[in-house]
């Protein structure tokens, strides 16, 4: 028997997750804007961002579906990044070892270049 998807929870992890996404890349790409963002908070975000990612991974199918409504709600990169970590192939990509420079061209052309 599997476990109860509970939507409150996984809109939580989509959100946390898109967010932490925008935090983390703006901190790659402007390291000087918040020097209190050393490496161990980057790595702490980067564990939290995993993690809500990881609950919307386990929810399988009602993830994606979560994650899809969420950014026909608020079309932005983080939500955009969500639902592209929760694609098949995507399953043991980590957020550390991605290419930023792929990921933020990745992102701009669905997004039709204006973020």
């Amino acid at each position: 028997m599997s476990a109860p998807v509970l939507p409150h929870i996984l809109r939580q992890h989509a959100e946390q997750a898109a967010f932490l996404w925008t935090v983390y890349d703006r901190a790659r790409l402007f390291p000087d804007e918040n020097p209190e963002m050393d490496e161990l908070r980057i790595s702490r975000l980067l564990e939290r961002l995993e993690a809500h990612l990881d609950g919307l991974r386990i929810a399988g199918a009602e993830g994606v579906k979560l994650a899809e409504e969420r950014f026909a709600e608020y079309p932005e990169a983080g939500e955009l990044f969500v639902i592209r970590m929760l694609q098949p192939g995507a399953e043991g990509m980590r957020v550390a070892g991605l290419d930023l420079g792929k990921v933020r061209e990745y992102l701009g052309e669905r997004l039709g270049g204006t973020r």
